[in-house]
C-alpha cells in the first residue's frame, strides 16, 4: 500500500511539472523605437499574479489551460496595455508588446526649459513634496537637500544658503515677494510655510548669482508659481500632524479658474519627543486661494490671498539630560512653573492685472499687501540643579546623582507685541525681440512697524543674582523699547537676454542693473548683474555658465534693532560680490538620463550685520561692523537611479568667516599681565562645512505601486558661543547634524486607470498611503543650549535636542 501512494505521489508531481512547463506565455516588450524595455510589470488581471521583464524586455507566465486570462502591462513611464490570450494544454505562446511613453510624464532632464538651463536657477518636480517623508510637511523640504543649503532644524521651513543667514533668501509666489513672522524664535512656534504644496505648479531656485529681476536679498531665490486650472478637482490628504483640503475648478467657457487650500497642523505629536517634558499645543491654520479671470485674449486679473492663525501654547513641566564626559559625567535636572503663549496672525493680498499688447509685448501690474499681527508673551521659572553621576563602571550605583554641583533659577518675562504693514505697488514687462528678451520693472513700498519690547531674564545662581554686585539686583537680560517706523522703498531693474553663435557654438547673456533708494536712510545702491552660458557644439550635452554681480540687502527691521532693543537710523546695505562657475551636464547611464550640476563660488562680503542664532531666532548686532567672505563647491547628480523614479545626491563643501572692523581685545597672560590682541578672521554662525542631502525612490521589482522614499541630511557642526557674546572659535562647535527620513507608500488608485461607476474609486484621480517613519536613527540633533552655572561659576552650554524617532501615517487622495 505504502508503494502505491509513493508512486501515485510521484506521477501526480510529474504531470504538474509537465503541465507547468508546457503552458508557458512569454515574450519582449519594447518602446516604439524596438528598445527592450526592463523592469515593465506584467501581471493578470483580477489575481495576485505576476512578473516583470529582465534587461532584455524578456518576461514568462505559467497559466492554466483553455482559460481567458487578461494579461496588463504597466510601469510608471509608458502607458498601461491589455491583451487577452487563451493557451491550450502543453501550449508555448509567445507575446510580444510595444509600449507607448506616457505623454503626460514630463522628465526634468528629457524635457526642459532650455533658458533655465542657462541660469542659476534649478527646476524642482513640485510633485515629489507629496511623497517626500519630512516631519514639518513644507515644500522647504525639498530645497533643503540641494546643494549649497543647509538646515539643522526638522521643524522649520528655514534654511542657510552658502553662507547666509535665514533672512537672506528671497521668496516669490505669482511673482509676489512673501514675508515672514518676525518675533518667532523656535521651529516650535513656526508652523506652516506660506506656500501650499497642493497648489503649486512650478518651484525655481538659485544658491547665488541671480538676475537682476529678483530682488534685495544677498544669498538665494525661490520662485514659485501657482496652479491655472482648467477643470474641477482636487486634493484630501490626512495624517497624524494634520489635514489638508485643495479645491479647483474652472468655469465652462474657461474665462474664470481658481484653486483653495485649507491647512490645519499640529506638531503636538512629534513635541512630545522633546528632553522638556510639558503640555504642548500648537495649532496652526491658513486659507489660501489664488482666483483667476481672463477678461478677453489680452487682459487677465488675478487674486491671491491668504490668511494664517498660529498660536502656540507651552507648560513646561521638567527635564533631565545627562551631559560631560566619560571622565567629568554629569547631569541637569530643571523643574518649570509658568506658560507661554505665542500668537502669530499674518494675512498677505495681491491683485495682479496682465495685459498682452501682442504675442511679444506683456504688461503686469501688482499691487499687493502683507499684514502681520503677532504677539509672544512668557513667564517662566526654571530651577535647576547640576549633579555629577557615578561613572565607575564597577559600582552599585553607576549612572545615579552622587553630589550636587550647583543650583539656580531662571525668571524669563516676555511681552512682545509687534503689528506691521507693508503695501507695495509694480510694474513688469517684457518684450521678446529677435534673439532678444528684455525684462524691466519699477516697485514702490511703504512699511510700517510698531513694536513694543518688554523682554528680561533674571538668573539666581547659588543665592547670587547674575551679574553679581554687592549693592543691587541686576536682570541678566533686560530689554524695554517701543519702536515704530514708517518708510518707502524703490526700486527698479533692468535686463536683457540675448543669443551669439560664435563658430557654430551658442553664447547666451544676461545682462542686467537694478537699482534701489530707502528714504529711512537716504542710501541710494546700483547693482550690476551679468550672467554668461556657454553651450559648445560637441556631441556631449553640458553648458558652461559663469555669473557675477553685485548684491546688497537693505536692512529689514530686525537687522536695525539692536540687542537691546535700540534703532540704528545710520544703518546701511550689507553688501556681496558674487562670482559663481557652474556646469550643466546632462548624460546617460544605465540607459536612463542623468544631470551633474556643478558650480564654485567665492562671496564677498561688506558691510555686514554681525548676528547669534538662537534656534531660529537671529539676534543681530544692529549696526554694520563686520566683512567676510564665503567660498565653496557644489555638486548635484539627478536622475533615474531606478528606472521610472528620479533621485538626487547633492555635496557641499563651504567655508564662510567675518572679521569685526574692531576687532581687538584684552586678554590676560599667565602673569596676570593685559594685553591688546586682535583676533582676525572668525567663523560665521552659519559655517556649517560639509553638507550632504540625499533624496532617493525605490519600488518594488515587478510591482511600482510599492515605493520607498528616503531623506538623508548630514551637516557638519555650526559654530556657537556663550550668551552676550560674539566671540566664536573652531574649536567649539556643535555636534553635526544627522537625520535619516524614510517613507513607504502603496498605490490605491494609479492615475489613468478607470473603474466603474458605482465603485468607490471612480471618481477618484489618484490615491496613495504612506507609512513614514521621521528620524530613523533616533539621533538627538543639537539646535540650542541651556547655559547654567556651577557654585564654582563655570558656566556649561547644556544641549537642547531637536524631536526624536516617531511614526506617521499619510492618505492623499486626487480626484
Amino acid at each position: 500500500m505504502t508503494k502505491q501512494i509513493t508512486v501515485l505521489i510521484t506521477i501526480l508531481l510529474l504531470s504538474i511539472n509537465i503541465y507547468a512547463q508546457n503552458t508557458l506565455l512569454s515574450g519582449t516588450v519594447t518602446d516604439n523605437n524596438g528598445k527592450p524595455l526592463e523592469l515593465i510589470n506584467v501581471s493578470v488581471k483580477g489575481s495576485t499574479k505576476g512578473t516583470s521583464t529582465n534587461g532584455k524586455g524578456y518576461f514568462e507566465l505559467k497559466l492554466k489551460p483553455d482559460i481567458q486570462y487578461t494579461i496588463v502591462f504597466s510601469s510608471i513611464t509608458h502607458q498601461t496595455t491589455e491583451k487577452k490570450v487563451i493557451l491550450k494544454l502543453g501550449e508555448h505562446k509567445t507575446l510580444n508588446i510595444s509600449l507607448k511613453g506616457k505623454s503626460e510624464q514630463i522628465a526634468s532632464i528629457k524635457i526642459e526649459d532650455k533658458q533655465i538651463r542657462k541660469s542659476t536657477l534649478t527646476r524642482l518636480d513640485p510633485k515629489i513634496m507629496s511623497v517626500i517623508p519630512e516631519a514639518s510637511g513644507n515644500i522647504e523640504a525639498i530645497i533643503k537637500t540641494l546643494p549649497g543649503v543647509s538646515s539643522n532644524n526638522e521643524l522649520s521651513s528655514q534654511y542657510s544658503v552658502r553662507g547666509g543667514n535665514f533672512d537672506e533668501n528671497l521668496v516669490y509666489v505669482n511673482d509676489v515677494q512673501i514675508y515672514r513672522p518676525f518675533l518667532i524664535r523656535s521651529g516650535q512656534q513656526e508652523g506652516m510655510s506660506f506656500i501650499n504644496a497642493d497648489m503649486v505648479s512650478s518651484v525655481l531656485f538659485s544658491a547665488g548669482g541671480f538676475d537682476a529681476k529678483y530682488g534685495d536679498k544677498m544669498s538665494s531665490v525661490l520662485d514659485i508659481k501657482y496652479k491655472k486650472p482648467t477643470k474641477f478637482g482636487g486634493a484630501v490628504s490626512a495624517s497624524l500632524l494634520g489635514a489638508s483640503v485643495m479645491i479647483k475648478g474652472a468655469s465652462k467657457n474657461k474665462k474664470l479658474s481658481h484653486i483653495s487650500g485649507f491647512r490645519y497642523k499640529s506638531t503636538k505629536y512629534v513635541l512630545n519627543t522633546l528632553e522638556t517634558e510639558g503640555d504642548y499645543d500648537p495649532r496652526f491654520f491658513d486659507f489660501q486661494t489664488n482666483i483667476i479671470y481672463k477678461i478677453d485674449k489680452k487682459n487677465e486679473i488675478s487674486f491671491l490671498g491668504n490668511y494664517a492663525d498660529n498660536e502656540y501654547k507651552f507648560i513646561p513641566q521638567d527635564r533631565t539630560t545627562k551631559f560631560g564626559t566619560i571622565n567629568e559625567a554629569l547631569e541637569l535636572k530643571m523643574y518649570y512653573d509658568g506658560q507661554e503663549l505665542d500668537a502669530f496672525k499674518t494675512m498677505t493680498g495681491a491683485f495682479t492685472f496682465t495685459h498682452k499688447v501682442n504675442e511679444d509685448l506683456k504688461l503686469k501690474f501688482i499691487t499687493s499687501a502683507f499684514v502681520t499681527d503677532e504677539r509672544e508673551t512668557f513667564d517662566i521659572q526654571s530651577q535647576y540643579w547640576i549633579n555629577q553621576v557615578d561613572n565607575d563602571a564597577n559600582s552599585e550605583t553607576i549612572g545615579d546623582s552622587i553630589a550636587n554641583l550647583g543650583v539656580g533659577t531662571y525668571l524669563e518675562h516676555a511681552r512682545n507685541y509687534l503689528y506691521a504693514t507693508v503695501y507695495s505697488f509694480e510694474h513688469k514687462g517684457s518684450l521678446h525681440n529677435g534673439n532678444q528678451n528684455w525684462q524691466w520693472g519699477i516697485k514702490a513700498q511703504n512699511e510700517n512697524i510698531d513694536d513694543n519690547l518688554t523682554e528680561w531674564t533674571m538668573i539666581d545662581s547659588a543665592g547670587y543674582s547674575l551679574p553679581y554686585t554687592d549693592s543691587i539686583v541686576q536682570m541678566n537680560v533686560y530689554v524695554r523699547a517701543k519702536n515704530a517706523i514708517s518708510s518707502m522703498r524703490y526700486n527698479a531693474f533692468l535686463q536683457n537676454t540675448f543669443t551669439f553663435d560664435i563658430l557654430s557654438n551658442e553664447l547666451n547673456v544676461t545682462a542686467g542693473i537694478r537699482g534701489a533708494y530707502w528714504d529711512f536712510n537716504n542710501e541710494f545702491i546700483v547693482s550690476p548683474r551679468v550672467n554668461f552660458a556657454f553651450k559648445p557644439k560637441w556631441e556631449s550635452d553640458i553648458i558652461f555658465r559663469f555669473s557675477t554681480g553685485y548684491y546688497y540687502q537693505p536692512p529689514f527691521y530686525k537687522e536695525m534693532r539692536s540687542r537691546e532693543g535700540v534703532l540704528n537710523k545710520n544703518i546701511k546695505s550689507q553688501k556681496s560680490i558674487h562670482f559663481v562657475l557652474g556646469s550643466d551636464y546632462n548624460f546617460k547611464m544605465w540607459d536612463r538620463p542623468f544631470k551633474l550640476v556643478t558650480e564654485a563660488y567665492y562671496k564677498i562680503l561688506k558691510d555686514l550685520v554681525t548676528y547669534n542664532v538662537d534656534n531660529v531666532r537671529i539676534l543681530y548686532s544692529g549696526k554694520n561692523d563686520a566683512d567676510g567672505y564665503a567660498a565653496g563647491i557644489d555638486l548635484k547628480i539627478n536622475g533615474e537611479f531606478v528606472p521610472g523614479v528620479d533621485s538626487w545626491f547633492s555635496l557641499s563643501v563651504m567655508r564662510t568667516q567675518e572679521k569685526l572692523w574692531d576687532d581687538r581685545r584684552i586678554i590676560k597672560d599667565e602673569d596676570g599681565n593685559l594685553h591688546e590682541i586682535h583676533v582676525g578672521y572668525m567663523p560665521r554662525p552659519s559655517d556649517q562645512r560639509v553638507n550632504l542631502g540625499i533624496f532617493f525612490q525605490d519600488y518594488f521589482p515587478g510591482n511600482p505601486d510599492y515605493k520607498m522614499h528616503m531623506q538623508i541630511n548630514f551637516g557638519t557642526g555650526l559654530p556657537f558661543n556663550a550668551p552676550n557674546t560674539i566671540w566664536r572659535s573652531d574649536d567649539v562647535r556643535m555636534k553635526s547634524y544627522q537625520r535619516v527620513d524614510l517613507g513607504f507608500s502603496k498605490v490605491i488608485k494609479r492615475a489613468g486607470k478607470e473603474y466603474p461607476k458605482g465603485h468607490f474609486l471612480h471618481y477618484i484621480s489618484d490615491a496613495w498611503i504612506s507609512a513614514e517613519v521621521f528620524n530613523l536613527l533616533d539621533r538627538d540633533n543639537t539646535i540650542s543650549y541651556e547655559w547654567v552655572t556651577d557654585y564654582q561659576g563655570r558656566q556649561y552650554g547644556v544641549e537642547n535636542s531637536l524631536t526624536g524617532r516617531r511614526i506617521n501615517v499619510k492618505l492623499i487622495v486626487h480626484f
